[in-house]
């Protein structure tokens, strides 16, 4: 009897038994930084907000609704982390991996529309009216705290990040990144860091100086940081939700892999995009050798599948379309022409 077919299904249950570890390992770091995020800012958002009340300065209640922003906005990417896990349905046949960059995007509205909006009114409203600001002692212990707690749960994002984004610099991850539960949590918290100090010295200055209007100052400061933020994550956001290809590098990998089989004359191309944090569906055109036969390719597909996504577990789907490099070229051309 053949032992082939069992040993290849074998092979290919382990391939997906190691993909499965691979995402579950991922989204749990995933999940860690945004628990981290989350814990930090609802006990920061309370305190600045009491201090806020007690204190009258505008600068740090618009850091106390940053902080309840935050919190919420914690709250929004584990739903999207979650949703982003479920398995395909007959609805959504690829997977919901999108729903986390759909929830990314709808957290860049709220940091917009109620952290920033919020900071400014608040802001306008001291320099129109101003009043002084009582116990100021309070508002520095509130942000003294508030940065060590901001700065542990930035190191979290920031050591999860360092992993993830290999040799590339920090500005080019960011715009390579397709996980915007790191990157939004590591942007809201070098905001909320940025926020701080420019609370910290409209407080002082109107201290010093005895201009209450400098509070106003820094709470419109805020806003301006917030509304940097929200921009950033939004057009990052914005890029994922509408559909970008793999990481770089896949490509190179898939094609060298199909060039490494001998049934596969030549190979035409790749296009990949990103369905979910961890999640690429791929589509190769390759030329075969006009002498195989059906079940001669099809084996040769079945070779291609185990071994990309031996090599890369975030691949989900590969397919893989017989097809000559003229008629490549040409619906290339005639997609570029399009564009």
């Amino acid at each position: 009897m053949d032992a082939r077919p069992d040993k290849g299904g074998r092979r290919r249950a382990d391939i997906e038994g190691r993909r499965r570890r691979w995402i579950a390992r991922r989204a749990a770091r995933s999940r860690l930084v945004v628990y981290a995020a989350l814990a930090e800012n609802l006990l920061i958002a309370a305190a600045k907000l009491a201090a806020g009340l007690a204190t009258g300065s505008a600068a740090i209640l618009s850091e106390a609704v940053h902080s309840f922003v935050d919190t919420t906005n914690e709250l929004l990417l584990l739903y999207g982390l979650h949703r982003a896990n479920q398995p395909p349905d007959a609805e959504h046949p690829f997977g919901h991996g999108r729903e986390l960059y759909f929830w990314s995007f709808i957290v860049a509205l709220l940091v917009w529309a109620l952290g920033a909006g919020m900071a400014l009114v608040e802001g306008i409203s001291q320099l129109r009216h101003p009043h002084s600001i009582e116990h100021p002692l309070v508002n520095y212990a509130v942000l003294a705290a508030s940065a060590v707690f901001e700065g542990i749960s930035w190191w979290i994002a920031v050591r999860e990040f360092r992993t993830r984004k290999g040799e590339a610099g920090y500005l080019e991850a960011l715009q390579q990144s397709k996980d915007p539960s790191v990157f939004s949590v590591l942007l809201e918290d070098s905001a909320a860091l940025a926020g701080l100090a420019v609370a910290f010295v409209g407080l002082l200055a109107a201290q010093l100086l005895d201009m209450p209007r400098l509070d106003g100052v820094a709470s419109i400061g805020v806003a301006l940081v917030l509304a940097v933020f929200a921009t950033v994550l939004a057009r990052e956001t914005k890029g994922l939700l509408i559909g970008e290809p793999a990481q770089e590098g896949v490509n190179e990998s898939l094609v060298e892999v199909a060039c490494r089989d001998p049934a596969v004359c030549h190979v035409n191309g790749v296009l990949t995009v990103q369905m979910g944090p961890h999640q690429v569906v791929a589509a190769l055109s390759a030329e075969f050798d006009d002498t195989l036969t059906t079940p001669q390719i099809e084996a040769c597909i079945h070779r291609l599948e185990q071994e990309a996504m031996a090599r890369h577990p975030e691949l989900s789907s590969l397919f893989v379309k017989p097809q000559s490099a003229e008629l490549w070229r040409a619906r290339r051309r005639a997609w570029a022409s399009l564009s």
